[in-house]
C-alpha cells in the first residue's frame, strides 16, 4: 500500500461544521468536552478513570466476557486482554457499531483499526499501563432497516425478513438466500472462496445476529487482541441500575441535555434530542419506549404499564428488561468499562458533545472523543487514470459537476471565463450611474436593472459555451465521471458506501494488515492510499 496524501477534513467538503470546529479546537466547543485527543492528555484521563472505576466492576466485566466468548475460538492475545481487564492499571479504548450485515460500510474496519492502533500507541507512551481495544456491538438497537444490507459494486445485497425488538436477538433465518446472492456476486477466486466461507461460518452456523457478528468480527481482528462486548446482559445491566433508577425518577438526562443543546444550537446543528425518559423496555421481540403519563410508566404501543413501585421492583428483579437509548447508552458504556476514549464518526462525536453536563451530573468521567480514521483507497490502475486526466487528489473531492466544469475549462482551446467581460461591463455601468446621479437620480433604478440583465446574459452565454464544450469533449467528461464514480459511489465517500468485500476480493489477507500499518489514529487528517 502506497501512502499518497492526507487532506484536511475541512477541505474534503464531506464533514460537518461541528467536526471541523472540534478538530481545530474552536473555543465555541471547548466547554462541551473534557480533554482533547492528544497523547499527553491521556495521562489526565487515566488518573480520572483510576479513581472512579471500582474493582467489582472489573470482576463483573471479565466474568461476563469469558462467558460471551465460550463458544468461539479465542486468540491468545484476546484472552490475555480479557484477563488484563481485571487489573487496576488496565484501561480500554472503545468503538461501537451497529450489527450491519457482513460489516456494512467500509468504515467499520477503520473504526476498529483506529481503536487497536490507539491502544498500541498508548502502550508505548504509558508502559506501566495496559490498553485493551473494545468493539461495542449495538445489539440492543432496533433499526433493522439500517443494517439489513450491504453494498457490493453498486448492488444492494439485502436480507429479506420482518424484524421486531432488539436486532441482536434476531434469528439468522433466511440468510441462506443472501449466501446464494453472494456466491453469484463474488465469483470463484481464492479470496472469494474465503469471503463466502466467512459469511457461511458467521451467519449460517450461529443462531442470532449477535453471535454471528461476534464471530465475524473476531475472525477479522482476533490476532490484534480485539475484545468484543455485548452489553445486552443482566450482570452488566445490574451495575447500571442506579443510573436507570435515576432516569426513571428524575429525568436528569432530559434536563441536562436540553440545557446543553440550547447552548450548542447557537452555532451548531443538534444531532439528537433527549426524551423525558431515555429508556426502552426490552423483552423477547419487544423494544418499546418507556413513557411516563398520569403517574404511570407506560410501554409505548403495548398495554403494559407500571406504577412507580412496580417499575422499580421490575428494575430490581429484571435489569435486563431496561435498554438505554442513544442518549444514555454512552453513560452505560462508561459505567461498565474502564474506558478512556471513544472513537466514532462525525455524527457520533456530535451527539457525544451534547452529553458532558449530563456525565458531570452523574459523577462519571467524560471520555476523550476521537474521530475515527477516514480514508480513500484506490488501485494502481485507478491512480494512473486520474493522472492521465490531470485530476489532483484535492480535486477528487469536488462535487462532480464542479470537477467536470473545472477540467473542461482547463482542457478547452477556448477561454470559458467571462470574468474580464463582467468587469468591463461593471465599469461601463459605473460611469452610467455617475451620469444618472448628475441628471436624474430616478434613472439609477433603470441603470441597475439593465446592469443586472446584462450580467445575467453573460452568465447564460458562459454556461452555453461550457455546455457546448462538454458536448465536444464528451469522451473526457465520460472518463472523469466514471473515474470519480468508482471512488465516490453515489457521490458519497467510499467508506460510507462500499463494503470491505470489494477490497478483499482484490487484495485478500493483506488488506487489514496494510490498513493497520498506514492508519494513524491521532493524525486527524483524511488519508488517500493506493493499494498495489
Amino acid at each position: 500500500m502506497n501512502f499518497l496524501k492526507t487532506i484536511s477534513y475541512k477541505n474534503t467538503g464531506y464533514f460537518s461544521k461541528t467536526v471541523i470546529d472540534y478538530l481545530s479546537q474552536s473555543d465555541d466547543l471547548k466547554s462541551f468536552y473534557n480533554l482533547f485527543p492528544n497523547i499527553k492528555n491521556f495521562k489526565k484521563q487515566i488518573e480520572q478513570k483510576t479513581v472512579s472505576f471500582p474493582l467489582k466492576n472489573r470482576k463483573t466485566l471479565v466474568k461476563t466476557l469469558y462467558k460471551q466468548y465460550q463458544h468461539i475460538e479465542i486468540s491468545k492475545k484476546t484472552k490475555e486482554n480479557i484477563a488484563l481487564l481485571a487489573k487496576e492499571n488496565t484501561f480500554t479504548v472503545t468503538t461501537g457499531h451497529q450489527l450491519n450485515l457482513f460489516t456494512g460500510p467500509l468504515y467499520f474496519l477503520y473504526k476498529i483499526i483506529s481503536t487497536i492502533n490507539l491502544c498500541e500507541r498508548l502502550a508505548k507512551e504509558y508502559p506501566k499501563h495496559h490498553f485493551v481495544p473494545i468493539y461495542w456491538m449495538a445489539t440492543e438497537d432496533h433499526d433493522f432497516e439500517e443494517i439489513k444490507y450491504f453494498n457490493f459494486k453498486n448492488k444492494k445485497i439485502q436480507w429479506e425478513r420482518e424484524s421486531q425488538g432488539a436486532v441482536g436477538r434476531l434469528t439468522t433465518q433466511n440468510l441462506e438466500e443472501v449466501l446464494k446472492t453472494i456466491k453469484t456476486s463474488f465469483g470463484t477466486s481464492k479470496n472469494a472462496d474465503y469471503l463466502i466461507h466467512l459469511f457461511e461460518e458467521s451467519y449460517l452456523k450461529h443462531q442470532n445476529l449477535t453471535d454471528a457478528t461476534r464471530y465475524l468480527t473476531n475472525e477479522l481482528f482476533k490476532e490484534y487482541g480485539l475484545v468484543i462486548i455485548d452489553a445486552d446482559n443482566v450482570a452488566l445491566k445490574k451495575e447500571f441500575t442506579p443510573y436507570i433508577k435515576n432516569e426513571l425518577l428524575n429525568q436528569t438526562a432530559f434536563t441536562e441535555i436540553n440545557k446543553t443543546n440550547k447552548q450548542l444550537s447557537t452555532n451548531y446543528k443538534i444531532q439528537v434530542n433527549p426524551r423525558e425518559i431515555n429508556l426502552f423496555y426490552l423483552n423477547d421481540n419487544l423494544r418499546e419506549r418507556i413513557v411516563f403519563k398520569d403517574e404511570k410508566y407506560l410501554i409505548n404501543n403495548t398495554k403494559i404499564q407500571f406504577t412507580k413501585s412496580e417499575i422499580l421492583k421490575e428494575l430490581e428483579n429484571h435489569p435486563e428488561h431496561f435498554s438505554p437509548n442513544v442518549i444514555i447508552r454512552p453513560l452505560y458504556q462508561e459505567v461498565i468499562l474502564p474506558n478512556l476514549c471513544y472513537i466514532g464518526g462525525g455524527g457520533e462525536l456530535a451527539y457525544w458533545l451534547e452529553l458532558k453536563s449530563y456525565f458531570d451530573k452523574e459523577k462519571t468521567p467524560f471520555p476523550i472523543l476521537l474521530l475515527r480514521n477516514s480514508a480513500l483507497i484506490m488501485s494502481e490502475k485507478q491512480h494512473k487514470k486520474l493522472q492521465k486526466l490531470f485530476i489532483s487528489k484535492e480535486e477528487l473531492f469536488l462535487k462532480q459537476n464542479n470537477l467536470i466544469n473545472k477540467k473542461i475549462k482547463e482542457i478547452s482551446n477556448l477561454k470559458i471565463d467571462f470574468s474580464k467581460q463582467r468587469q468591463l461591463l461593471k465599469e461601463q455601468f459605473n460611469q452610467l450611474k455617475i451620469v444618472a446621479q448628475q441628471t436624474d437620480k430616478s434613472f439609477i433604478g433603470a441603470v441597475n436593472a439593465q446592469e443586472k440583465k446584462q450580467l445575467n446574459g453573460l452568465d447564460k452565454l458562459e454556461k452555453r459555451l461550457l455546455k457546448a464544450e462538454k458536448r465536444k469533449l464528451h469522451e473526457i467528461v465520460q472518463r472523469i465521471t466514471l473515474n470519480q464514480d468508482e471512488l465516490f459511489p453515489k457521490q458519497s465517500l467510499q467508506e460510507r458506501y462500499a463494503n470491505f468485500s470489494e477490497m478483499y476480493l482484490e487484495f485478500g489477507t493483506t488488506l487489514i494488515p496494510l490498513l493497520k500499518e498506514k492508519l494513524q489514529p491521532l493524525n486527524m487528517e483524511f488519508s488517500i492510499f493506493e493499494l498495489q
